[in-house]
């Protein structure tokens, strides 16, 4: 699944690891999100919505 999570965590100057900290997970697997190695469970989706705004549909495509 695409994501725009990269961009809108650079867009915020933020690294991997703050986004990680800021989402309780590793550094780790916010790079395997962003690689779209991994989708996020539907919990994690929401909290990545809410933290940067948007709404799912925004920052995910299938």
């Amino acid at each position: 699944m695409r994501n725009r999570i990269k961009e809108l965590r650079k867009d915020r100057q933020w690294s991997q690891a703050v986004l990680a900290d800021k989402l309780d997970v590793s550094r780790q697997t916010v790079n395997a999100i962003e690689g779209g190695r991994y989708d996020p469970s539907l919990p994690l989706a929401f909290k990545l919505a809410r933290l940067f705004g948007r709404p799912i549909e925004d920052i995910f495509d299938d």
